[in-house]
C-alpha cells in the first residue's frame, strides 16, 4: 500500500534492526494532491525544511487531519488521546487553538488580547493589546488583565484538549509588562481530565443578559463552582441576606454614574454596536446582545444602550432574588487579575456544562469608591475582582470576534 500524508502529519524514520527512532519531522508541503511522495519536512532536531523521499525504514504517524477533519465533519475536536505523541503543531491546529482563547469573555467584548506563537521553542506568548483597552472603565487594566486571564484559560483548555501537557507562565519577563503570560507545551498529555473535560463550553458559553428562573442553584454545583475558583488561587462566595441586597444597590449606584457620566459613556459608545453602525463589527456588544430593559427585578443589569432608546428593544421582569457570587483574591496585583481572569472563565465553563447561564455584573468595580464595601465581610479575601450573576435561563448570544489572523502571528 502506498504511503499517503496529509499536511501535519509526522514523518517518523526508524532503525531498519532496532526500531528506534532516528529522525522526525513535521511535513509542511505536498507534491501531489493525493498524498504521496515526495514531501517537504521541519526536521526536529534542525528545524530545518527538506524535500524528502521516503524509504522503507519510515512511516506516517497522523497528526493534523485528524483533529481538522474531525472538527469540519463534526464541530468539535478529536479526543486528546489521539494525540499523543504529537511533536508539532500545523498552522491550521494552531490557528483553532487561538479561535478557542479568543472564545472568552471581556469588558464591553473588547478582546485585548493578542498572541504569539513560536515553532521551534513550543511557546504561545499571551499579550496585552491596548485597542481593547477601556481609558475611563479600566484605567489600571485590571479589567484588561482579567480578559485576558479568560482568554488563557480558553487555550490551557483547548491545548489539553489537543493532547498536550503545558507549562503556564504569568508574567514571564518583568521587563516586558505587556507580556501577560507563555504557554509552552511540554509533552504529549498523560490521562488527566482537567482541564480537558472542560472544552465542550468552550464555544458554547456566552454572556447572557435575559432573565433567569428564581429556582436555586442545587448545593453539589455550587460546591463544584468553589472548586473551580479555587484550583486558580481564588475564592469563589455566594452573595446572601443583606450582603446581596447592599451589592444589588452598589451596583445600581455604579450603574446610574455610568449613565451620567462622560468617560464612561465615550467607552460604552466606542465598543456597542446599533443596529446602523457602520463601523466593524468584530469587536464590541452588538445591539441584537444588549438584551431586554427590566420592567420589574432586582438583577443589576448593565444598560448597554446608555439609557438611549432602541426600537423594538423589549421590556422584562428579572429575577427578585439573584444568584451573585464573588471573585476575591488576597492581593491586588497584575498576577492576582489574570488569576482572577483563568477562575472567572473556569467557573462560567463549569457553570455551562452545569446547565447555568452567567452575565457580569462588574459596574461597581468601575468606581474606586464603589469596589471596597463590596468584599464579604465574613472572608479574609479583601479584594473583590468580579462579580458575576448565575441562574437558569436562556443560554445568550453570540457576540463577534476578530478574525484569527488579526490577532496571532506565528514565529518560525
Amino acid at each position: 500500500m502506498s504511503m499517503r500524508a496529509h499536511v501535519g502529519d509526522q514523518l517518523i524514520v526508524e532503525s531498519p534492526t532496532t526500531g528506534v527512532t532516528k529522525r522526525d519531522g513535521e511535513i509542511v508541503g505536498l507534491h501531489h494532491d493525493d498524498g504521496t511522495p515526495p514531501y517537504e519536512v521541519r526536521w526536529s532536531d534542525t528545524d530545518q525544511v527538506t524535500l524528502v523521499f521516503p524509504g522503507p525504514d519510515a512511516h506516517i504517524q497522523p497528526i493534523g487531519h485528524g483533529r481538522e477533519g474531525q472538527r469540519e465533519a463534526t464541530g468539535q475536536r478529536t479526543s486528546a488521546a489521539t494525540h499523543r505523541g504529537a511533536r508539532a503543531l500545523s498552522e491550521a491546529v494552531i490557528m483553532s487553538l487561538v479561535e478557542d482563547a479568543t472564545a472568552a469573555p471581556s469588558m464591553h467584548n473588547a478582546q485585548p488580547w493578542r498572541f504569539e506563537y513560536s515553532r521551534r521553542r513550543r511557546v504561545f506568548h499571551l499579550r496585552a493589546d491596548l485597542r481593547g483597552a477601556l481609558p475611563h472603565s479600566d484605567p489600571e487594566l485590571r479589567a484588561l488583565h482579567i480578559g485576558c486571564g479568560a482568554a488563557l484559560m480558553n487555550l490551557r483548555v483547548a491545548v489539553a484538549h489537543e493532547g498536550w501537557e503545558a507549562q503556564t507562565r504569568p508574567l514571564p519577563d518583568p521587563g516586558d509588562p505587556m507580556l501577560l503570560a507563555s504557554v509552552t507545551l511540554t509533552r504529549p498529555l498523560g490521562g488527566e481530565a482537567d482541564p480537558a473535560g472542560l472544552y465542550p463550553a468552550v464555544r458554547t458559553r456566552h454572556t447572557s443578559r435575559y432573565p433567569f428562573d428564581e429556582r436555586e442553584i442545587p448545593t453539589p454545583v455550587r460546591t463544584a463552582l468553589v472548586d473551580a475558583a479555587h484550583r486558580e488561587q481564588v475564592a469563589l462566595s455566594f452573595v446572601s441576606g443583606w450582603h446581596l441586597q447592599y451589592v444589588v444597590d452598589l451596583a445600581l449606584e455604579a450603574e446610574a454614574r455610568n449613565l451620567t457620566d462622560a468617560g464612561a459613556a465615550a467607552d460604552l459608545a466606542r465598543f456597542t454596536r446599533r443596529a446602523d453602525d457602520t463601523r466593524s463589527a468584530t469587536e464590541g456588544v452588538p445591539e441584537y446582545a444588549f438584551g431586554p430593559r427590566r420592567r420589574i427585578g432586582k438583577a443589576p443589569m448593565r444598560d448597554f444602550a446608555g439609557g438611549k432608546p432602541v426600537p423594538g428593544r423589549p421590556m422584562a421582569d428579572f429575577e427578585t432574588l439573584p444568584h451573585l457570587v464573588l471573585l476575591s483574591t488576597s492581593s491586588d496585583r497584575p498576577v492576582d487579575w489574570l488569576r482572577t481572569g483563568q477562575a472567572v472563565e473556569r467557573v462560567l465553563l463549569r457553570a455551562t456544562l452545569a446547565g447555568l447561564s452567567a452575565s457580569f455584573v462588574t459596574q461597581a468595580l468601575e468606581w474606586h469608591d464603589l469596589r471596597w464595601p463590596l468584599r464579604d465581610p465574613m472572608s479574609g479575601m479583601a479584594y473583590v475582582q468580579t462579580v458575576l450573576r448565575l441562574g437558569y435561563g436562556p443560554p445568550g448570544t453570540r457576540t463577534p470576534r476578530r478574525p484569527v489572523h488579526d490577532v496571532l502571528d506565528i514565529e518560525p
